[in-house]
């Protein structure tokens, strides 16, 4: 009877005591959020309770399963396991708690400066991401290593090991060059400010959105949805287009071709109105100009601003569309048209005869027809 109640005791107090202990955290988590609305940290630490748990009941197994007397047999085989099982809930509770603290500071600091200074908000995301990331890394590899210095095997090898560290860092270092590198790059870019997490940019010709930053690679979500995924050394090594960088506010170009006819005055007029009724268009400035001119057509360019990006392509776009409309409707003549008409050639030119056109000078004189008889063959 012993043998059956000790095991059930031991096991069974220690489950039950761990599910009280993690109640009551929750529970006390649960309050301290309540209480305290202005910051999410205790909402953040409850996503902790199931490596919270797991460490209390590997913690309370391992110091306590010599007492059941269960497997007496396996007892060093049943033992590791509750060793290795307790490091690696330990470093998955610290994982999450340091999520949590880094989560809850970002939110209070995004919070009082989304509106006063977005840029830096951004900036502020990536590197939050990034330290999370060399944190989880960090705390990954520490869990790893304590694991294998609980084998014998490994500690008699530890002295080996630290004697040859230094030719296998040469060789992991010429092995890993670009993944160094690009882990560099990825702290060089969350440390230099040069691109961030919601960032407009222009990469070999494609324009989109930073939509994710790890250590490694940079994820980029272009206008149509799809996703670029690039290594982060190529920000490092090659030029880049960033919209966002300093003022988000951009100045977007309109190009048309018309004839010379085209009435500048009036569309300038009109292109005051549709920017007007544009909500995209932020109001700081518009031109229009005539900036080249070819043989049968003008370039005409019109300059409108928005506050971003997306605002400048919609204003481009109505800009574009309503104008060609209206000079559909009214004014028709000022579109590009071809010139099927003979040349008007200058008086005294060769061939000029009284202000004639081109291949209308003196008429030949014509040849008399003679009419047909039928009895000529």
């Amino acid at each position: 009877m012993e043998n059956l109640l000790r095991p059930l005791i031991v096991i069974g107090g220690s489950v039950l005591l761990t599910l009280v202990i993690g109640w009551a955290t929750d529970f006390l988590l649960r309050k301290a959020d309540a209480r305290h609305g202005g910051t999410s940290l205790w909402g953040e630490l409850r996503r902790a309770g199931i490596p919270y748990q797991l460490v209390l009941c590997a913690a309370l197994l391992r110091g306590s399963y010599d007492q059941a007397r269960l497997l007496t047999g396996f007892r060093e085989g049943v033992g590791q396991t509750l060793t290795l099982l307790l490091i690696g809930s330990a470093a998955w509770l610290a994982v999450r708690i340091a999520a949590a603290v880094v989560g809850a500071s970002y939110s209070r600091y995004a919070h009082a400066h989304t509106e006063r200074d977005p840029a830096r908000v951004r900036r502020v995301r990536t590197q939050v991401t990034l330290i999370l990331r060399v944190v989880a890394a960090v705390v990954g590899v520490m869990a790893v290593a304590a694991m294998l210095l609980t084998f014998p095997a490994m500690r008699a090898a530890g002295a080996s090991l630290l004697a040859s560290a230094g030719i296998l860092g040469i060789v992991a270092g010429v092995a890993a060059q670009s993944t160094l590198s690009n882990l560099f790059a990825g702290l060089q870019i969350a440390f230099g400010d040069m691109v961030r997490i919601g960032d407009t940019v222009v990469v070999d010709g494609e324009w989109g959105t930073v939509e994710e930053i790890t250590l490694t690679f940079l994820t980029v979500r272009t206008w149509d949805e799809r996703r670029i995924t690039m290594p982060v050394s190529y920000f490092t090594s090659k030029p880049f287009e960033n919209w966002s960088r300093g003022t988000p506010q951009m100045t977007g170009t309109v190009f048309w071709q018309l004839d010379h006819s085209a009435p500048m005055a009036l569309m300038r007029a009109r292109l005051q109105d549709i920017l007007r009724e544009c909500p995209a268009w932020d109001g700081r400035s518009f031109d229009l100009a005539v900036t080249d001119s070819t043989p049968s057509t003008m370039e005409v360019r019109a300059l409108v601003t928005a506050k971003d990006a997306d605002d400048i392509w919609t204003v481009r776009v109505a800009v574009r569309e309503q104008m060609l409309d209206w000079l559909v409707r009214e004014h028709p003549y000022a579109l590009p048209r071809v010139n099927a008409t003979d040349a008007v050639l200058p008086p005294g030119a060769p061939g000029a005869n009284g202000g004639r056109r081109a291949g209308e000078g003196t008429p030949a004189p014509r040849r008399a027809v003679e009419p047909h008889r039928p009895d000529r063959v």
